[in-house]
């Protein structure tokens, strides 16, 4: 998922979508056992005993951080079967200095409005993710739900058939999460409101066919076929093994195109003819989560697609977070990307701050959750280096620096169970 600094984006978002007022199951979708272990203790410990009757979160939502998700509302839905639903509204306010021409120095506005519907039961499973959702991210100018919807994901961003096979083996079709990456692609799903630059080099939705598999007791994998960064052009492989014991979670993931295409939209940058890896590791504790992760990115050289240079991005990040008592919790982030190259060599400017340049960013997020409300904030400040004069910040992109001051109000809709 490559968002490219941009002078023209907008401010207001549509007023379309507010259908999240109603409930809805949450979606995505990789490795259960690896997102389950990092999710659950903190949701577990947050949660009041409940009767049996009562559904449970759905295991295929990924939540990488502090918030927690409702049990979904259930109804029959007759010839479509038992649905479990849930729904998020969120609002979006950013303050920031050192902007780029075009890009506001504060603005406000609805960041999500959507709506999650899981058949999970039976021999022939679905989920479907309807709304709209921006995707904030450090060092790039904000991009509203309106115009995101429009140049990315569409209005159903994530949806696809499930179908199990047996106790330990599942067929995934359609438009899925990407395997790649600690962090996920919507706000409400990571430790902080904004990505960070080491998940900007990453894909984050990609159509195809998965398999997710159920290696004994710790380990699990998945792997898929599919379209890298939504290009629409098969070629891509995709796969992730996950190590699981008690608090200890490993995770290795591996993608890289076996084809190459020229084409290239906002969803599909010239990185998609490259392979990334990445290993991260999450250790789950109490009131603890931290979970530290390595990534490297290579576009190898390919006059044909533009490429006169082999690039590669290197970096990682440091997720940490602690609950403290009454719904308040504290997450913070640190991460460090690099890239090769020069300005005159004809490397690829991965980053976006030129050739060879590199980043530093610090974010903490305070958050509160009651129920099914949450209020949260990110501090967050970036760094660049080794950087293209006219690629950075401020209205001449030369500031090395920007601090950005985000505010996220959101509720989540689902069956709200008292205690």
């Amino acid at each position: 998922m490559i968002l490219q600094s941009s002078y023209t984006f907008q401010f207001l978002t549509g007023a379309a979508l507010t259908l999240a007022s109603v409930a809805s199951a949450q979606a995505q979708s990789t490795i259960a056992a690896a997102t389950q272990a990092v999710a659950e203790p903190a949701a577990q410990a947050a949660q009041a005993p409940v009767p049996v009757t009562a559904p449970a979160p759905l295991s295929t939502f990924v939540l990488t951080g502090p918030l927690q998700w409702l049990p979904p509302a259930t109804f029959d839905a007759g010839p479509l079967g038992k649905l479990s639903v849930n729904g998020i509204v969120t609002g979006f306010s950013q303050f920031q200095n050192n902007h780029l021409p075009g890009d506001d120095g504060a603005q406000a506005t609805l960041s999500n409005g959507q709506i999650f519907i899981q058949k999970a039961d039976g021999k022939v499973q679905y989920f479907i993710q309807a709304g709209a959702y921006s995707l904030p991210t450090l060092s790039v100018p904000f991009v509203n739900a309106q115009t995101i919807v429009n140049n990315f994901y569409g209005p159903v961003p994530v949806a696809f058939l499930k179908l199990p096979v047996g106790k330990t083996t599942q067929f995934l079709v359609g438009a899925l999460p990407t395997l790649m990456g600690a962090e996920s692609t919507f706000t409400y799903q990571n430790f902080n409101i904004e990505r960070g630059i080491v998940w900007n080099q990453e894909n984050a939705i990609n159509r195809g066919i998965q398999i997710n598999q159920a290696l004994g007791k710790y380990l699990a994998a998945s792997i898929s076929w599919n379209d890298g960064y939504y290009s629409n052009r098969y070629s891509w492989l995709s796969g992730s093994v996950t190590l699981t014991k008690g608090p200890h979670v490993l995770v290795y993931d591996g993608m890289g195109n076996l084809g190459q295409t020229a084409y290239q939209t906002a969803a599909t940058p010239v990185q998609n003819n490259g392979y990334m890896h990445a290993v991260i590791y999450t250790y789950t504790k109490g009131r603890w989560i931290v979970s530290p992760y390595f990534q490297y990115g290579k576009l190898p050289t390919n006059a044909k697609v533009g490429v006169t240079n082999g690039t590669s991005a290197t970096g990682g990040a440091l997720n940490v977070s602690y609950a403290f008592k009454r719904g308040f919790s504290l997450p913070a982030r640190v991460e460090y990307l690099t890239s090769s190259g020069n300005a005159t060599d004809g490397s690829v400017n991965m980053l976006g701050f030129g050739a060879g340049s590199a980043g530093t960013t610090f974010t903490v997020t305070p958050t509160y959750q009651k129920g099914g409300m949450y209020l949260r904030g990110d501090l967050a400040v970036v760094h660049a280096k080794d950087y293209a004069p006219g690629s950075v910040f401020g209205t001449t992109g030369t500031d090395a620096n920007q601090f950005r001051g985000v505010l996220e109000f959101g509720f989540i809709f689902g069956n709200n169970i008292e205690k």
